[in-house]
């Protein structure tokens, strides 16, 4: 009777051993590709933009427009390519585009995309716009549709 319980206890070391080492094996390469994967995820989100997520202003005397945008890069020491959902937002209207040229010294700001201007009775549709006089002024570009209510 000894004899069985002797073999049965080197049995019943030798298959915890096993489990236990192949539990250990695993949780070491499920580890090793979740730190690859991690890795791998960062490269693909770094992008070739000088700016992630700016933000600016274009300040008057009477009003202040915020201005944001998921990337930047900058073009020289004043102007700033805005790139992907640029939002214009005041307290009177709502600009939405894709591309803007900001130049941060003169506070202007162009585009030359498809652009929606949102205001209190006001939608317009354009190929474009211009932003100049620190924002006193707005000029839209190209083909346009004007909605009044």
């Amino acid at each position: 009777m000894n004899f069985f319980l002797y073999i049965n206890r080197k049995l019943i070391f030798f298959s915890g051993g096993l489990i236990i080492f192949s539990f250990l094996i695993l949780v070491l390469y499920k580890q090793f590709n979740i730190k690859n994967a991690d890795i791998n995820k960062i490269e693909n989100n770094l992008s070739d933009a000088d700016i992630s997520e700016p933000k600016f202003a274009i300040n008057n005397e009477s009003k202040k427009i915020y201005i944001t945008a998921r990337e930047g890069n900058f073009l020289n020491k004043d102007e700033v390519l805005l790139k992907d959902s640029v939002r214009f937002k005041s307290n009177d209207f709502i600009i939405e585009t894709e591309n803007v040229i900001f130049n941060r010294s003169k506070q202007t700001a162009e585009s030359k995309t498809k652009s929606l201007f949102k205001s209190k009775n006001t939608t317009i549709f354009s190929d474009g716009f211009n932003i100049y006089d620190k924002g006193n002024k707005i000029i839209f570009y190209g083909s346009s549709n004007i909605i009044i209510k």
